[in-house]
């Protein structure tokens, strides 16, 4: 474990002293790799499982060895020669959600997840480790990419899906691209399809900060046909054929709407700029999942399509954590002990990092829940529960919010800051 540790630490000073130019060490190509990450609660892995190259970089440009937001696991390329950090990212995925559940103490499963970089000009070493809810590595593996290897497949050369530009403000490498994707919509109802993204755009840019930084965005629509038309739900023995094989009650959860067959996802869109992912399935039952920098999946023909689809993005993009709660026992995501890395909520341990300057001085801790409307969404304090917990000292920023009820019309003020300040890190050098 303190090898563990001394590698991302070491990752991370590195990254601090080494502000790297990007043309100087990298194509204006992508890196696809496919990773397998695998387990069950007591010990982790991770394997290399696949690599890939893509045509063009719709990323980062500056900020290089820079991360904005911790997330459950990071990815670090070195120069082999002589260690310097490259690039850094960082992510979340299924596969950690689902070792807080029970059948992780009982069952091995492996999980897909898959990562965008940076294609290098020179050998490189990737480093990628997955992290504990006390942010201790758990898995960790390095492995050297050559930019000449034969086995690095090309893919979008040739074979684009179609698609069509619904917000287009820039260039790949000064706005943030974000692909729409189709899942359980036939070829026949792609006119459907079309008609649900463009209220999908409609309801994400209704919302501060989106609203104001719109011009800071790319939005592509991708159409993505399936062989069956709808969403399979095992609970109903329902199983379609569809184009990412999507399905309800993940991890036996009736309203989790995911999918663990991420290479999928990514084939469909290889040969288009892409940095975020958003796929709308062809389904009136209510449900959803968004995973920090992997994707958003969620239901599109529910009553409550809007307030989702926006509140999922607020996890894949903005990695912005739930602030609903579900009991009073405490959260194994969220130890109270552990300044949680989402910057909506906190247990104090480190409230300096989060939103304190924001609080008006004498507000009492923990914040009565205010029911005045006006105060609602934008009174600021320190509000008990979070993150699945009603108690155990784990808070959030207001009353109520998009990240908290489908009711609420907007973000408060501390996601708002949160996002905006993750969107001027992505396009302003």
């Amino acid at each position: 474990m303190k090898r563990f540790y001394s590698l991302v630490v070491a990752c991370m000073l590195m990254g601090a002293i080494h502000a790297q130019d990007f043309n100087q060490y990298f194509e204006d190509r992508t890196l696809r790799v496919d990773y397998i990450f695998s387990g069950d609660f007591n010990q982790q892995s991770i394997s290399m499982d696949e690599l890939s190259s893509l045509p063009g970089w719709a990323g980062r440009k500056h900020h290089l060895s820079d991360i904005p937001l911790a997330g459950n696991g990071e990815v670090c390329v070195k120069d082999k020669s002589n260690g310097a950090v490259l690039y850094r990212t960082s992510f979340s995925s299924l596969f950690q959600e689902w070792l807080g559940e029970a059948e992780a103490k009982q069952l091995q499963k492996s999980f897909q997840h898959t990562v965008l970089l940076p294609f290098p000009k020179q050998e490189v070493e990737v480093e990628i480790c997955l992290k504990d809810a006390r942010h201790q590595p758990t898995a960790i593996l390095r492995h050297t990419v050559r930019p000449n290897d034969i086995l690095i497949h090309k893919l979008g050369e040739d074979r684009i899906s179609k698609y069509e530009y619904l917000v287009q403000s820039g260039s790949p490498e000064d706005c943030i691209d974000v692909a729409i994707m189709a899942e359980g919509y036939t070829q026949e109802e792609m006119e459907t399809y079309h008609k649900d993204a463009r209220i999908a755009v409609k309801a994400l840019f209704e919302h501060e900060p989106f609203k104001k930084l719109k011009k800071k965005f790319n939005i592509v629509m991708v159409d993505t046909p399936s062989e069956d038309s709808g969403v399979s739900i095992p609970r109903f023995n329902q199983w379609k054929r569809t184009a990412v094989s999507s399905h309800y009650d993940t991890f036996y959860s009736d309203r989790y709407l995911t999918t663990n067959q991420v290479k999928k996802v990514h084939d469909w869109l290889a040969g288009i700029p892409y940095e975020h992912i958003i796929i709308l399935a062809n389904s009136d039952t209510y449900g959803g999942g968004g995973i920090y920098n992997s994707f958003t999946l969620t239901t599109a023909h529910h009553s409550m399509f809007e307030p989702v689809v926006v509140h999922e993005f607020g996890h894949s993009f903005g990695g912005l954590a739930d602030e609903y709660a579900y009991g009073e026992a405490e959260s194994a995501l969220y130890p109270k002990d552990v300044e949680p890395w989402e910057p909506n909520l906190t247990t104090l341990v480190d409230f300096a990092s989060k939103w304190q300057d924001m609080v008006p001085k004498g507000t009492s801790i923990p914040t009565p829940y205010t029911k005045n409307p006006s105060e609602m969404y934008t009174k600021v304090g320190v509000y008990e529960g979070g993150g699945y917990t009603q108690k155990g000292g784990v808070y959030r920023p207001t009353s109520e919010c998009r990240m908290k009820i489908n009711e609420a019309p907007v973000f408060c003020p501390v996601c708002q800051r949160a996002l905006e300040r993750l969107i001027l890190f992505y396009t302003e050098k």
